[in-house]
């Protein structure tokens, strides 16, 4: 039988997170941390699978998102901030180090607390988006821009043009998100494509489109893929969205000085000597380390990285369930952890 998944929430005198549970709590914590635009329930299928391996599975809802805190103010989204939220959590949960899975912006957060706090973390898995020790921000990324792909005269900022256009147009670029959460979550929500690899991602023509939708300003109708989110749980990540909109999840794009400034505050320059393991999509057209020099800033700075790959975009963990399971599984058995 599945685990079931338990609806938790943990206040502190400066943050509240929403979270759900599964295996036995005496169980080796692993803490699967969501990116950007999803909860905590995204991981159900991992959860329910460690949680019967005996694990005791724990998945946020990140600042922004779901029913943890939606601050008002943009410079409370950083990297940092986040940081403190998960290790108040962490310490609720009693402070054993543990397995870090995280995925998007979740990899960010998962790899930032083990170089700020390696005594918490006893290995990590990152999905989707590599380590970057100088951060996950606009000038370390389009340094490492694929110019085969994009060159710099028509394209200056690669397939992060979407993240560019949340720095100079961010109401716009929410009020568009804003305009049909659901079709806009459905459109985002879509499997990879091995046809689109090596051809320019749709990310980096939002400023030349107007916005993500173009002139529509809107997400176009269409249904949720359900291979991807079980209806039910598409319709909870709908229902959260349509509670705080997409403001405060999106102002996590908005602190890049801060979030640098935090990197290169880590010890050991940020280099992480926990196992690490890198989950890629092999057809994800953003942030994908095949063929480019994406994945060069983590090499160098994980002591013990171990690379694998599967067949997916960017929603890796939605759209390989089993696989992504299968990895992970693989991986802590090699590693003894």
């Amino acid at each position: 039988m599945n685990a079931p998944l338990t609806s938790k929430t943990f206040r502190s005198a400066r943050h509240t997170t929403h979270y759900l549970e599964a295996g036995p709590e005496e169980g080796q914590l692993m803490v699967f941390l969501h990116g950007w635009p999803s909860i905590g329930l995204m991981w159900r299928a991992q959860m329910e699978a460690f949680a019967a391996d005996g694990w005791h599975c724990v998945a946020p809802d990140l600042r922004g998102f779901g029913k943890s805190s939606v601050p008002e103010e943009m410079s409370e989204y950083t990297v940092e901030n986040v940081v403190e939220d998960i290790t108040e959590l962490h310490d609720h949960l009693g402070g054993e180090p543990a397995i870090w899975v995280g995925h998007d912006w979740g990899s960010v957060i998962a790899s930032s607390l083990s170089a700020h706090h390696p005594e918490r973390s006893r290995g990590i898995v990152l999905t989707s988006l590599a380590y970057f020790p100088d951060m996950n921000a606009l000038p370390t990324l389009v340094r490492l821009v694929d110019r085969g792909i994009y060159p710099i005269e028509e394209f200056p900022d690669g397939q992060w043009d979407y993240y560019r256009y949340y720095n100079t147009h961010f109401d716009a670029a929410v009020a568009d998100l804003d305009a049909d959460v659901a079709a806009s979550l459905a459109s985002i929500y879509q499997p990879g494509n091995p046809e689109a690899v090596g051809t320019v991602s749709a990310t980096a023509l939002v400023t030349r489109n107007g916005g993500r939708f173009g002139s529509a300003h809107r997400a176009p109708a269409e249904p949720a893929d359900p291979n991807l989110w079980p209806p039910a749980d598409f319709h909870t990540l709908v229902e959260t969205f349509t509670r705080h909109g997409f403001r405060g999840p999106s102002a996590w794009y908005m602190n890049d000085a801060a979030n640098i400034a935090y990197a290169r505050s880590a010890p050991y320059c940020g280099r992480l000597s926990q196992p690490v393991l890198f989950v890629d999509g092999e057809w994800d057209v953003i942030c994908s380390t095949t063929g480019n020099r994406q994945g060069d800033p983590m090499h160098a700075a994980c002591a013990d990285l171990t690379v694998s790959r599967l067949p997916a975009g960017h929603w890796l963990p939605v759209e390989r369930k089993a696989e992504h399971v299968d990895v992970i599984q693989s991986w802590l058995r090699s590693k003894g952890l």
